[in-house]
């Protein structure tokens, strides 16, 4: 389906057309728009790019001039060139049909443009969810390191399920939260991420239906979608998922799993009360519907513990408990686990087998290291200080900031604050107007279709000094369009 999520920048000094152009090119150096792919109409992109049809004519004629596009009488433009071809002096071969086919789908442009400007030094990133490098506990693990290589084996490639003793370490760890949990019943995965990779590509089928909380993270990632899957939105309340609203969809579409974040949800913060757990899994456990729990922010509870994970009140096998350490300790070791039915893991093993024979040796050293002799549990109560910290420092800048502009939660934990404006605003104009003052932000229609009242603010990442200034910046840009 056609979908473009991009318009020109007219705070910017380079002409408009000039924009579309860069814009076009940069879709077909891509292979999102292949050899032969025929462009919406011109009056359909003037209203796209909000600009003038003249505007679109300029552009389309200038990328015809220059060999890239060619218009046809009664069959409208179509792309007849790309960049590759037009730079390369000599014969290169063409990859763009290749790209445009594969089945793993592109990220949305907004979402590229996100990862790109992560990695700009100088940017202020009140959009990432990841510790800041200040927060990751290197000295500790450098000594971990060091300790390791006076006693490690040869890192050859581990077990399928991932490294033995890691998986004792993580059902010893599951049990003080209530998980009882075999190690045979315990997959090591690179990320919590992957675990959903492998859970799509061998529990699901295509076009099997997947419930997920609205607003939620996954809309804006294409991880289900890859592979032919539907996503259905259920609503949160304060308590969190609505039960009646999911059971009844349920019975209307008979989806395959809910994939649910009942800690410190992401974006909304949100914490699913004890009753709604026990309520939700009696519910799924009548209906036969599988959970697909990811508990990845359990450890950083702010004020008091959440609640035991769902998994914890799993009887018959219905959880697949997903958790890591990417977001409380450090994103680079790349370690994940999924808890399920010993039949379920040994299938998903068999396939992260075929995919990448087995996440890191070292870091599944390094991570049963760290649980085995404490140091793990040491530096949660040390992260949770920390992450207290930025959450307070934020939440008094959107009280000097942004009272009367806007409403949020205080979060008990996580990394987020779902900010909600008090009108609807342009998030793409937002959003590249804050980048261009170097501030990254994550616009509300990235969790749930059309939101244009919502963006969602991280504290983790930024320093305590950035937060004051990107705030202020936001507000300002935030109150020139509520005028």
């Amino acid at each position: 389906m056609f979908k473009i999520d991009w318009k020109p920048d007219r705070n910017d000094s380079t002409q408009l057309h000039i924009q579309i152009m860069r814009y076009m090119k940069d879709k077909m150096a891509s292979g999102e728009w292949p050899v032969d792919f025929k462009l919406p109409s011109q009056r359909t992109l003037s209203e796209i790019f909000g600009v003038n049809r003249s505007t679109v004519v300029t552009a389309i004629e200038e990328l015809t001039a220059e060999g890239l596009l060619k218009g046809n009488t009664g069959g409208g433009t179509r792309v007849i060139n790309n960049t590759w071809t037009l730079m390369s002096t000599e014969h290169s071969h063409n990859w763009n049909p290749y790209i445009s086919s594969g089945v793993h789908q592109a990220n949305q442009r907004i979402m590229q443009q996100i990862n790109d400007a992560e990695f700009q030094s100088d940017m202020i990133r009140m959009g990432s969810c990841e510790p800041s490098p200040e927060l990751i506990p290197s000295k500790m693990i450098h000594k971990t390191l060091e300790k390791l290589s006076k006693s490690m084996k040869p890192l050859g490639y581990e077990e399928p399920k991932g490294a033995l003793h890691l998986r004792k370490e993580i059902c010893v760890y599951l049990k003080t939260m209530g998980i009882e949990a075999d190690p045979d019943s315990v997959l090591i995965t690179s990320g919590v991420l992957q675990a959903l990779q492998l859970i799509s590509l061998g529990l699901l089928h295509t076009n099997s239906v997947v419930y997920l909380e609205k607003p939620s993270y996954l809309y804006s990632l294409r991880t289900f979608q890859s592979f032919g899957l539907q996503l259905s939105g259920i609503q949160l309340d304060e308590e969190g998922i609505d039960v009646n609203e999911l059971i009844s969809r349920h019975k209307r579409r008979k989806g395959s799993m809910l994939f649910s974040i009942p800690t410190f949800q992401n974006p909304s913060g949100n914490v699913m009360s004890l009753k709604r757990r026990k309520m939700l899994i009696n519910a799924c456990d009548l209906e036969q519907l599988p959970i697909i729990e990811d508990d990845v922010y359990r450890e950083l509870w702010l004020d008091e513990k959440p609640p035991p994970p769902l998994k914890a009140f799993d009887k018959n096998g219905l959880v697949l408990y997903t958790g890591g350490i990417s977001k409380n300790l450090c994103p680079g070791l790349r370690i994940g686990w999924v808890v399920g039915t010993e039949k379920v893991i040994e299938r998903l093993a068999d396939i992260k087998m075929q995919t990448d024979y087995g996440s890191s040796s070292l870091s599944q050293n390094v991570t049963a290291e760290l649980f085995s002799s404490g140091l793990y549990y040491q530096h949660n109560d040390i992260m949770r200080k920390n992450v207290r910290i930025r959450r307070d420092v934020t939440i008094r800048a959107l009280k000097k900031y942004f009272t009367g502009m806007a409403t949020w939660n205080i979060p008990a934990g996580g990394y987020f604050i779902w900010l909600k404006l008090n009108g609807g605003i342009s998030m793409h104009e937002l959003f590249i107007k804050a980048l261009s003052r170097k501030i990254l932000v994550f616009p509300g229609h990235l969790y749930e279709f059309q939101s244009n009242d919502h963006i969602r603010i991280s504290y983790s990442y930024v320093s305590l000094e950035e937060i004051e200034i990107a705030i202020k910046a936001l507000s300002e840009l935030v109150a020139e369009q509520l005028g």
